[in-house]
């Protein structure tokens, strides 16, 4: 995961730069939507790394729980950072509208442009990789981030084309405007995900049913109930009451609540189970 914030940060950064002289050659507002984005891309970015490597430090004395939620905090974050970006955008694009005017050095845009889109499908391929493998937030959040930057990447190369070609000024502006729309609901992606970690809100339903049907088939069981489930970060955090035979000796018992815990640990590796172990006594036996 660190690997993938180092990236994340390495490529802002240089598309900030490119951004950054694309648009004092042309002053297109389109251009400057794409280089505000990549300045927050970095604000956001260098968070992110600092928050994974908080994330996987060890629990120790004050968080016995480990640092796990450091990942959805710096989500949340990053989900208004983008809103703020999307919003500024906006602002620059209706005064654009107004007062449309051409471009020029277009042809050095549009390459610019070309070298941005490649970079930063470069960079989401290799995050797309690194979400499967560990499931973090604050990466996915990134991921959706760059996503979204390959949009605004694309439809600026658009507005530039249709600028420069036909005479259609109002294409960058429009352009602007349509690209803080979609940046504004990745935005609410990130930032609503984050939020359900962070109010520890439930596994799906059907993960839910699939965690009881597991316990139900475990040998020995007798019923299961109070599940409660949440993630922290990457972390999954699964706990319920295991009714077993009220006979059999807290050795045996234990035993059934073991293996089940470790069948648990094999589908959400990482995570933290824990079992309650209530008895069920025969009719007749008190």
């Amino acid at each position: 995961m660190k690997l993938a914030t180092y990236a994340s940060v390495s490529v802002a950064a240089f598309l900030i730069l490119i951004k950054f002289w694309a648009w004092l050659e042309t002053d297109s507002v389109s251009i400057l939507s794409a280089l505000v984005d990549s300045m927050l891309d970095l604000v956001t970015s260098a968070i992110n790394l600092f928050a994974v490597r908080y994330a996987l430090m060890p629990p120790d004395a004050d968080h016995r729980f480990g640092h796990n939620s450091a990942e959805d905090v710096a989500a949340l974050g990053q989900g208004a950072f983008v809103a703020g970006s999307a919003t500024f955008i906006a602002i620059n694009a209706f005064g654009k509208l107004l007062h449309p005017e051409p471009i020029g050095a277009t042809g050095i845009c549009i390459t610019v442009m070309a070298i941005s889109v490649a970079a930063t499908l470069a960079l989401v391929t290799f995050q797309r990789i690194v979400v499967k493998r560990t499931g973090s937030t604050a990466i996915h959040a990134d991921h959706l981030h760059y996503l979204s930057d390959l949009a605004l990447n694309g439809s600026v190369i658009v507005a530039l084309v249709l600028s420069s070609k036909l005479g259609w000024h109002y294409a960058d502006p429009l352009f602007s405007i349509a690209i803080s729309i979609g940046i504004l609901y990745g935005a609410w992606h990130i930032g609503r995900r984050a939020f359900d970690k962070l109010m520890d809100k439930s596994f799906p339903e059907a993960e839910v049913e699939k965690i009881q049907n597991m316990a139900m088939a475990h040998p020995g069981v007798l019923g299961v109930h109070n599940i409660k489930t949440r993630y922290s970060g990457i972390k999954p955090f699964i706990q319920f009451h295991l009714e077993l035979d009220g006979t059999q000796s807290l050795h045996a018992t234990h035993l059934i609540a073991d293996t089940l815990e470790h069948s648990l640990l094999e589908r959400y590796p990482g995570g933290e189970v824990i079992i309650h172990q209530d008895p069920r006594m025969p009719p007749g036996v008190d």
